[in-house]
């Protein structure tokens, strides 16, 4: 039996192993390169603070700003709470446009599940000194109520800072 030229030059090399590449749905994005959330958690008795009013929200929002930047663009922040209402964390989440900025659900419960936290506070400035919240502010504190009801994270306030 005659074999061909290519089955030969494929038994005198034998297979090479080479580092297998996967790849997700996304597109043909390597694994390793798909986003994620890291948080990290040390659980401990340092607490950032003790919240029993929105002037306690308010003022340690305030020390979290840059000089200046409350007046320039709007920022969203979530504070997470413990059972106490002690800040064992927060997130500044977005920092969009003078009038505007985005706030995802799915991250901002990323970031609450992954402190393991019972309860948070939504807060995000005015830069145009208007405390009056907006209807779109409105619904989005009310989509995350919603989901946190899933999760039994209670939404406490949603502050808007000036």
């Amino acid at each position: 039996m005659k074999r061909s030229k290519a089955y030969k030059r494929a038994k005198s090399k034998p297979y090479q192993l080479k580092n297998e590449m996967i790849y997700s749905g996304l597109g043909g994005i390597p694994k390793d390169f798909i986003p994620e959330v890291k948080i990290r958690y040390n659980r401990g008795k340092m607490f950032l603070g003790k919240i029993s009013s929105s002037f306690d929200v308010a003022d340690f929002l305030r020390k979290t700003y840059e000089r200046g930047k409350l007046q320039l663009q709007e920022a969203f922040v979530v504070l997470f709470l413990n059972q106490q209402n002690e800040i064992i964390g927060y997130y500044k989440h977005s920092v969009g446009a003078i009038n505007a900025t985005i706030a995802d659900v799915r991250i901002i419960f990323a970031a609450a599940l992954s402190s393991l936290s019972t309860s948070m506070i939504l807060a995000h400035n005015h830069p145009s000194g208007n405390t009056k919240p907006s209807e779109a502010d409105k619904t989005l504190t009310a989509k995350i109520k919603e989901a946190g009801r899933l999760f039994d994270i209670t939404v406490l306030d949603h502050i808007i800072l000036t």
